[in-house]
């Protein structure tokens, strides 16, 4: 395992980075503060280290990246998430958004489609200490077996909100994805008000790279 150093000069940039985040209109201090303590150049190659706290998404290998902190926090915000919150994250991609949620005391379950993504994501999340439960599989098919789920996050831009994540949600529970086409998306929050009635609610744009599988593209 590398033996990484958390230097002042990185410090001193997630702090600037919480207080852009924070004038970007990301109010909640919980996500905040995940996002302060979360060494996000950790999970940079160290010839782009320079990078990580610059707030934009980065390529992490196998056509994905790495979240823009913005879009971290905006999405982590919309989840409402409580201590011991049961999460499906679909693309667990570099680890990063999984250790936030973890951060946020929530019982993590994530599903990436890359195995060799999830082998260097199971390390870093190993590294922070965090225990999260991951698979490598189709993420729009979700977990079966341990659903259903207080929160299910979407770090993919899908076609249509999939009907088999969206039967996984608890009731009561909040599902935040991004649906679009493969340029744009619009951020959607789904809570399940019950077994056969969904509110969702429209929100910002966004780009993410898309989300494949059997409900996806």
């Amino acid at each position: 395992m590398t033996n990484y150093i958390d230097s002042y000069k990185n410090k001193g940039a997630r702090k600037k980075l919480v207080g852009e985040l924070r004038e970007k209109g990301i109010h909640d201090e919980q996500v905040l503060a995940a996002i302060g303590k979360i060494q996000r150049h950790y999970f940079f190659n160290k010839t782009f280290e320079s990078h990580a706290y610059e707030d934009k998404a980065f390529p992490i290998g196998e056509g994905q990246t790495i979240s823009q902190p913005y879009t971290v926090a905006y999405q982590t915000q919309l989840l409402q998430i409580s201590p011991g919150d049961k999460v499906l994250e679909i693309g667990t991609g570099s680890g990063y958004q999984c250790c936030i949620l973890a951060e946020l005391k929530a019982n993590v379950y994530s599903i990436e489609r890359h195995d060799a993504l999830l082998i260097k994501a199971k390390e870093m999340i190993q590294y922070f200490g965090y225990h999260v439960n991951t698979l490598c599989g189709d993420g729009t098919k979700g977990w079966p077996a341990e659903a259903p789920f207080d929160k299910i996050l979407v770090t993919a831009g899908a076609p249509v909100i999939p009907k088999t994540l969206a039967a996984q949600l608890a009731i009561g529970g909040i599902m935040v994805i991004p649906v679009g086409d493969e340029k744009s998306q619009k951020m959607i929050t789904v809570v399940r008000k019950s077994s056969t009635k969904f509110e969702k609610i429209v929100l910002s744009d966004f780009k993410f790279v898309p989300l494949i599988g059997a409900e996806g593209w």
